[in-house]
């Protein structure tokens, strides 16, 4: 199995890590532009030692560049948390297709920030392996690992939940992948959830004169609580104030109904 890897952040060093150590047959790999990199030290790295061809992400839709792709003889692509929309032409250089791991239970919160819609809509979280269409996260999926979302739960900590499951799915689908018995479900074109980037703006100002339900506030403001970023905010004489939530279990409760003593 030759493989096309592309990949950032976390998740992505974990499953190039995890490639290499399985001595698999990564022919190339695409990272994001340098200022866009996350780990991306670390991704090098996976590929440094077979001397791996490594493409800039920004650079996909160039004549030059799908050439030089086309010239791998790659029989798989692998997208990992790659920031970039993949078009028809280069999904038909792969013989057996183009795997996508996205961090969500679609066909739930395809497109941005799931982790943060599956607060606000309180929609099921999780992650999916599926093969790239031409529409956005629209292809038949290979497999899910739902991921519990629990009342303390940020922005924040969802997202570190669905990058460790993230891992553990492919991780686990990684003998069928081996073996070329992949299976695939069809997903309902019309069903699920579809966000944009830009969403993120009708959420982030809390209206102080609106009326919301104790649940809608506490939602909103737990689905945009990741520091550094801003977040959620409000406005008073003309100046921005930001809101961070912090939430934590009685852990006295939790003593007692184990049977502990404080």
């Amino acid at each position: 199995m030759r493989i096309l890897f592309m990949g950032n952040n976390w998740v992505g060093w974990q499953v190039a890590s995890w490639l290499h150590q399985q001595r698999a047959e990564v022919v190339g790999a695409v990272l994001h532009p340098a200022d866009r990199q996350k780990f991306g030290a670390e991704l090098l790295r996976c590929f440094a030692d077979k001397h791996v061809p490594v493409f800039d992400a920004s650079t996909l839709r160039t004549p030059a560049t799908l050439d030089a792709i086309r010239a791998l003889d790659a029989d798989l692509g692998l997208s990992v948390f790659l920031g970039y929309i993949l078009k028809p032409d280069f999904l038909r250089i792969f013989p057996q297709g183009v795997l996508n791991l996205h961090p969500s239970y679609l066909p739930y919160n395809k497109g941005a920030h799931p982790n943060v819609w599956s607060i606000v809509d309180e929609t099921p979280a999780g992650v999916t392996l599926h093969f790239i269409d031409e529409g956005v996260d629209t292809g038949d999926v290979v497999a899910r690992l739902q991921v519990p979302v629990e009342p303390v739960d940020t922005a924040a900590t969802l997202y570190r939940k669905l990058e460790t499951a993230s891992v553990d799915l492919f991780i686990e689908q990684w003998p069928r992948l081996c073996a070329g018995n992949l299976p695939r479900v069809q997903q309902d074109v019309g069903s699920g959830t579809h966000h944009r980037q830009n969403d993120l703006r009708m959420l982030d100002q809390v209206d102080l004169d609106k009326t919301y339900t104790a649940r809608e506030l506490l939602n909103l403001l737990r689905a945009r609580t990741f520091p550094p970023y801003g977040g959620a905010y409000f406005e008073d004489q003309g100046r921005r104030v930001y809101v961070r939530i912090q939430l934590s279990y009685d852990e006295r409760f939790a003593n007692h109904e184990t049977g502990i003593q404080d």
